[in-house]
């Protein structure tokens, strides 16, 4: 199951569209994960479009329409995996303990709100993607997205993805 990971959109306030490298993607991924902070439902409503299965989460800066169409958290089973989204995890320092002890049943978890990309593992084995921002690098060098593929249980082929400047 090939998964493309992305959060922290913000359109139109930080880019006009999607890059269409992450775009074309959209078209090749069997399911597509957006940690939040979408602030435009044309965006939701362009993914949901072009994605083959759409999960998603609402953020912080995510109003009234997008939160009556999102949900805080989100949970899938995919490729033998449970998955959970949200948009935030709160402070870098001890997020790893923080997430296992309050998804203590799932196998990965994708969240965003910081806009820098980040793969850790937890003890007890959570793995905790973020997959940056396609829009908004903020401190980084790139704007970025992930992929990876879930396949009987395990997480493989995971990719950072820098896209180019705009």
């Amino acid at each position: 199951m090939r998964l493309l990971l992305m959060s922290d959109t913000h359109l139109p306030r930080r880019a006009k569209d999607l890059p269409p490298p992450l775009l074309d993607a959209t078209g090749q991924a069997d399911v597509v994960i957006h940690a939040g902070d979408w602030v435009d439902t044309a965006t939701l409503d362009l993914l949901e479009s072009r994605s083959a299965r759409l999960i998603g989460v609402y953020g912080n800066n995510d109003g009234p329409e997008l939160r009556a169409r999102l949900p805080e958290v989100a949970y899938a089973d995919l490729g033998g995996l449970r998955f959970g989204v949200v948009h935030e995890t709160g402070p870098a320092q001890g997020r790893e303990a923080r997430c296992a002890a309050r998804f203590p049943d799932l196998d990965v978890l994708v969240f965003g709100h910081s806009h820098i990309p980040w793969d850790t593992t937890a003890p007890g084995g959570l793995r905790l993607l973020n997959p940056g921002s396609p829009t908004d690098r903020r401190r980084q060098p790139h704007c970025t997205y992930l992929t990876a593929t879930a396949t009987d249980g395990s997480l493989t082929d995971v990719l950072l993805h820098r896209l180019p400047t705009r």
